[in-house]
């Protein structure tokens, strides 16, 4: 359904898009990546927030340390991924890609956002960071409970609605982080699944059914109340 182009960020740099749109979009969604990269799952992610009516564009946030990242979700894929995400790529730079990517779906209306896994913490990071957007989704973000505050006694919160999603089985992030993002953002609503991290990707062994629907169907709620 979608196509690739690319984007610049303010700083210049050039980096490729996933896009997919309906004819006449009601808005749009920005779909943030895991640590494997704008791959199948990714692409198949943007597809069907198209076909629900909005815009969909999934930047490819690893071009500035390497283009063209498709990893697998095996244990070389998910080494080779993390450090891409957490010591290759600058978070200041992602957060430009985000921005430009934000404003370019801001021509299709309203902008949601939406990530998975590194693309979780992200999503929380741009709600807090950058303007333009209307609302945000953010799925088993790993990290989130350690970036609650800008500075010591600062506390760091978002800048539209939100809401979080955790799984309860998740290994990567212990339910003692979810209880210290409950405890600091009273106002987020901070879903816990009985799932594994990675449930919402049917690419993996981790994937959970029901528990994917659910957090899709509260997903799209929150997007149907501020895209409109």
């Amino acid at each position: 359904m979608g196509e690739h182009r690319q984007l610049r960020a303010a700083d210049g740099f050039a980096f490729d898009v996933y896009e997919a749109a309906p004819a006449d979009p009601k808005g749009a969604v920005v779909v943030i990546q895991e640590i494997f990269g704008v791959n199948a799952h990714i692409r198949e992610v943007a597809d069907g927030y198209a076909a629900d009516g909005y815009a969909a564009l999934a930047p490819a946030l690893f071009d500035r340390v390497q283009r063209g990242v498709e990893l697998g979700y095996d244990a070389d894929g998910m080494g080779r991924g993390r450090d891409l995400a957490f010591n290759g790529l600058a978070q200041e730079d992602a957060l430009r890609d985000l921005q430009a990517t934000v404003e370019e779906a801001g021509k299709f209306g309203p902008v949601g956002v939406v990530g998975y896994c590194y693309g979780g913490l992200m999503t929380w990071l741009a709600a807090c960071e950058l303007d333009g957007i209307a609302c945000a989704s953010a799925y088993y973000g790993g990290g989130i409970a350690g970036t609650l505050e800008r500075a010591p006694g600062e506390a760091r919160l978002p800048k539209c609605p939100m809401v979080m999603h955790f799984g309860a089985l998740d290994a990567h992030i212990p339910l003692s982080d979810v209880e210290r993002v409950k405890a600091a953002l009273p106002d987020v609503p901070v879903h816990v699944y009985d799932a594994d991290h990675g449930f919402n990707c049917d690419h993996r062994g981790s994937y959970h059914a029901d528990s994917a629907a659910l957090a899709r169907q509260r997903t799209l709620a929150l997007f149907a109340a501020n895209l409109a």
